[in-house]
């Protein structure tokens, strides 16, 4: 694979001179701006088909040429945008089956955007010829650094092709289908298959209730994106080898695995929005923190922010302007987590249409002087002066297992609870993690762990084949592993495991579920601990059954009071936790702050104020503090890279305040 070489830490973001070919006066202030604003890397073409081809077979790149060769001539790089994102109106027109169809059978009219098939041999061949002449044309101009494919990919089609091509894939994976129909449980409510030709998507107006058919199509759904990927890429690869590929990933997306995503790209790319301003500050850093290190944890290595807000989106529900500060801090947080660039949605506004009203660094008034262009520049001159940091990895010993198919398997489980809020357990533990200023990798249950001193795996509800090997040669092995309710309950098919769960982690664990009780959400229950320390619970609890497990803590409540909740399982050289319940913030700090001294992990700084968050890059440590407040805290000796001077000990951090500190250097 390709590698993304860069040498600066990227600035800059989505531009879109397609939209301004009636004013060759934009192009020219736009780079005066772009070198204003330290900006050194733009991504350019994305959605600009209509532009590169207004007409079927007739190219016209002409004007892109001239884009990127004033670019280079004023040094800014670019990542080429493919534009497969959204098709022109006359490919549609044309060929509508390149539409998408929707679960009810009816095809999409033209409009939006990735409102197209992914198995249609019609678009392929267009994505492919397009491809192929940009590459062609731009695949050795100087000013192109990588390809961006496509844009935040994502969607289903459940037209014929796909129907058909669905069902080849569970051909292939079942072999047969008595054994596709005993994997599903599909004697339940007679829903038997007799014939390949009966399986279909799931659909509100049919199937839907049959788990291991959700499942097998939202894999499909990951499969098919992934084969479309690879068509689109074949071209950008044989004709250029040496520029690596990406296409921005989204937010805590679930619609697609992006961990076997990412493994047909060269590195990952992401776009991040956070609701900054809200009511819980924190929560939101937090969030922001766990997009970033499962972008850095899907490829371990350093990934690109493609998208960003210098100051607010058109889409949230309410739309808060950044306060000043924000920034620039949310903006090096990305980059203490592992971003070597930052990027935004987008330069320059456009004049109309959905996005009009969406942040850029380029207001509709066209000029420099506004808040939003002044905290762009002191975004580009800070990136400058952290640039040591670029290339480097966080180097982390504890590892959070999010495996998205778990989260496809407990939003389809109905029951005990509606909603079993997964995704908010996770952030919870990794909340906990991150309070103690961790590097933590995002990893999901098909990754290797050795490595590692502490893993935590809350919810981890489905097992697929080969997960309890690994968590089990991993606790052997002297590491330490957290599990939390509901835990251990189904196979990849969504089939319970018989003999009592947690299933084929019940050895590990040294303990057997015999029930799990579901709680009102305003009600709680409560947990004592064996050296008297009390706390909440909420959302459920697993009544439990010791076997070789020690109990470290009970239930004070209902007629489960008395009853284990937390246990630990000494299991040949290392320790396996259970959490059988839904514990609150506090018992989550203390645990896991108990868990990393015994392990003996070290800590970048000591003791941090809520609201603020550490990361180490290299011998750089971050410090940021996302409160409305001044923090004090203790830092280590370091150089304070913005001024020279030594600095450290007690240190005072203004709101949205930051300090970047080279460690082991002294002036």
């Amino acid at each position: 694979m390709a590698e993304l070489k860069l040498p600066f830490i990227g600035h800059g973001g989505d531009y879109n001179p397609d939209q301004w070919l009636d004013r060759p006066d934009i192009l020219e202030e736009d780079i005066r701006l772009m070198k204003l604003a330290g900006c050194n890397l733009m991504s350019v073409g994305i959605f600009a088909w209509a532009a590169l081809e207004p007409r079927e077979g007739e190219y016209d790149f002409d004007w892109l040429e001239r884009v990127l060769d004033r670019l280079h001539e004023n040094g800014i790089s670019v990542f080429l945008a493919t534009p497969s994102g959204a098709r022109p109106a006359w490919m549609s027109q044309k060929y509508p089956e390149v539409l998408r169809v929707r679960e009810d059978g009816q095809r999409n009219f033209h409009g939006g955007r990735h409102n197209h098939c992914y198995t249609s041999p019609v678009y392929r061949r267009f994505v492919s010829g397009i491809n192929r002449a940009l590459a062609e044309r731009f695949g050795h101009h100087p000013a192109v650094v990588g390809w961006h494919i496509s844009n935040e990919l994502g969607g289903e089609c459940h037209c014929e092709l796909c129907q058909q091509a669905f069902r080849e894939a569970l051909k292939a994976r079942y072999g047969t289908l008595e054994a596709l129909n005993k994997a599903w449980w599909t004697g339940f409510w007679s829903k038997t298959y007799t014939d390949w030709s009966q399986l279909r998507s799931p659909s509100r107006v049919g199937e839907s209730c049959i788990h291991g058919l959700t499942l097998a199509w939202r894999r499909f759904v990951t499969e098919r994106t992934i084969d479309f990927l690879r068509v689109e890429v074949a071209p950008l690869r044989k004709l250029t080898p040496d520029l690596p590929v990406t296409t921005n990933m989204m937010e805590m997306f679930e619609g697609l695995d992006y961990e076997q995503l990412a493994k047909e790209l060269d590195f990952t790319s992401m776009d991040s929005y956070p609701r900054w301003g809200g009511p819980d500050e924190e929560w939101t850093a937090l969030c922001a923190a766990f997009n970033y290190d499962w972008m850095r944890s899907l490829k371990q290595k350093p990934f690109a922010l493609m998208e960003s807000t210098p100051s607010q989106v058109n889409w949230h529900d309410v739309c808060k302007l950044k306060k000043p500060g924000m920034h620039v801090l949310a903006s090096l947080q990305a980059v203490a987590h592992g971003a070597d660039t930052v990027q935004y949605f987008q330069w320059r506004k456009s004049r109309g249409a959905a996005e009009k009203f969406h942040g850029a660094v380029v207001d509709h008034a066209g000029h420099e002087h506004t808040r939003t262009f002044r905290d762009v520049q002191a975004v580009g001159e800070l990136l400058r002066r952290i640039d040591g940091a670029r290339g480097a990895m966080p180097q982390a010993r504890v590892a959070l297992v999010y495996d998205t198919q778990n989260r496809w398997a407990l939003s389809d489980c109905q029951g005990p609870l509606r909603d079993l809020k997964y995704l908010d357990t996770v952030l919870e533990h990794y909340r906990a993690l991150k309070r103690l200023g961790l590097a933590v990798d995002i990893v999901d249950q098909t990754r290797a762990l050795s490595g590692y001193q502490l893993v935590a795996a809350p919810m981890l509800y489905m097992l697929r084949p080969g997960a309890a090997e690994r968590l089990t040669r991993f606790v052997a092995e002297g590491g330490t592993l957290v599990c939390s309710c509901f835990t251990g309950r189904v196979d990849e098919d969504d089939l319970c495991f018989l003999g009592g769960f947690p299933g084929p982690l019940r050895a590990l664990l040294g303990l057997w579920v015999e029930e799990t009780d579901a709680l009102y959400p305003d009600e709680r229950n409560g947990i004592r601990m064996a050296d008297g320390r009390r706390y909440a619970c909420s959302t459920m609890c697993d009544l439990i059954h010791p076997e070789t497990a020690e109990t470290l803590g009970s239930y004070t409540d209902d007629f489960y009071a008395g009853e284990s909740c937390v246990t630990v399982n000494s299991f040949e050289a290392g320790k396996a936790y259970y959490i059988a319940t839904r514990p609150e913030a506090d018992f989550l700090d203390d645990f896991y702050a108990r868990l990393v001294h015994n392990a003996g992990i070290a800590r970048p700084v000591a003791q941090l104020p809520r609201g603020v968050q550490a990361a180490v890059r290299g011998d750089m440590l971050f410090v940021m503090n996302f409160n409305g407040e001044e923090v004090r805290m203790e830092l280590p000796e370091g150089t304070d890279i913005l001024t020279g001077l030594t600095a450290g000990g007690r240190t005072g951090l203004p709101p949205l305040g930051y300090r970047v500190l080279r460690l082991g250097e002294k002036r």
